[in-house]
């Protein structure tokens, strides 16, 4: 006969954090464990772990129910750092964390998320035949059950696409590029060895061009730069141009080598291409279009066959973009469901 048992691990204070986490954590088998490092960087209000036997840890999340987005008239809850080895377990907990955020006030939980949309969020729910990219989210094929099982629904959608043919172009794009030109605007690779300075730059265009993205929050730049600082090894400068006009930048893509792809193959033939912002404005119009178009001409150049348009929202102008490219591989959802505080 086996026994579960809901732990709450202390968030505050930090030392409270790591004692706790290491003597819950430390000894448990099954699911791995959301390292104390990440609670404290992530910060959520509550972190809860689902323990069979005091020995097995079956399932963990955490809960946001402060700072968290924006979303019409509700208080968003969210779960994040989810996993479960099965769904009894998934489901208790998923059940638990309602529970919990409906008593903090919260009107709707939203999962998984990781507080914000700037961390880790989504399940894929079709996975399709391509094999996961780098930086790619990944899940057991099970864990979208596990929310739809406690009344989730889909509140956002997204795709990853895959264009195979990167010599394919749009005429169209050197009109584009003449205006963009007698506008002053100018194009650059982002300087590598000036990084933090040119993350600086990102991170203005970043906290503008994404106010109206789907349950948009603000962070700092030190949070952003910290991110992006973690992956720095894995960047090449000709994936990232940066946009100016007068001297502030206004645009910027990035994109990146699929480093899982070396682990199959010994050369790299696909490039990620991650995110494309460019400020508000008619007189930008066409830059991110031309953005892309760039950035496969120098991926072809570079020997490089196929680009992966990843983790684009539904209702996101750059799927109109990709679309005139690129082909669906992946599909992914957020999940929410109304709750009574």
């Amino acid at each position: 006969m086996t026994s579960d048992r809901l732990i709450s691990i202390p968030i505050t204070p930090q030392a409270q954090l790591i004692a706790s986490w290491q003597e819950h954590a430390a000894h448990l088998t099954s699911l791995s464990p959301v390292s104390g490092q990440q609670l404290q960087q992530e910060s959520p209000d509550a972190h809860w772990m689902l323990v069979r036997d005091d020995r097995e840890l079956v399932a963990r999340c955490s809960l946001w129910w402060n700072a968290t987005p924006p979303l019409e008239d509700h208080r968003v809850g969210a779960i994040g750092h989810y996993g479960a080895v099965d769904a009894p377990a998934g489901e208790q907990l998923l059940h638990h964390a309602c529970q919990e955020l409906s008593d903090r006030g919260c009107t709707i939980a939203i999962g998984p998320m990781n507080g914000n949309t700037w961390r880790s969020y989504r399940l894929i729910c079709d996975r399709g035949s391509e094999p996961i990219f780098f930086l790619e989210p990944n899940n057991p094929e099970d864990w979208p059950r596990h929310f739809t099982a406690q009344q989730f629904t889909p509140i956002a959608q997204y795709s990853s696409a895959v264009n195979t043919d990167l010599s394919q172009s749009d005429p169209r794009l050197e009109r584009v590029r003449d205006r963009l030109e007698k506008l002053g605007i100018h194009i650059r690779n982002l300087e590598i060895e000036h990084f933090e300075t040119e993350l600086q730059r990102i991170y203005t265009i970043a906290s503008v061009s994404f106010r109206q993205n789907f349950l948009y929050t603000p962070i700092s730049a030190e949070e952003f730069i910290a991110q992006y600082q973690k992956i720095r090894p894995y960047l090449r400068p000709e994936f990232i141009p940066i946009a100016t006009h007068r001297d502030q930048p206004i645009g910027f893509l990035f994109a990146l080598p699929d480093w899982l792809e070396a682990e199959r193959d010994p050369a790299i033939h696909t490039i990620i291409i991650k995110t494309v912002a460019v400020l508000p404005g008619r007189q930008y119009a066409g830059l991110g279009n031309l953005f892309v178009a760039q950035c496969q001409e120098t991926a072809k150049e570079m020997g490089y066959t196929r680009a992966i348009h990843a983790l684009m929202h539904d209702a996101n102008p750059s799927r109109n973009l990709s679309d005139r490219y690129a082909k669906t591989i992946r599909r992914y959802a957020l999940f929410a469901k109304p709750l009574n505080p």
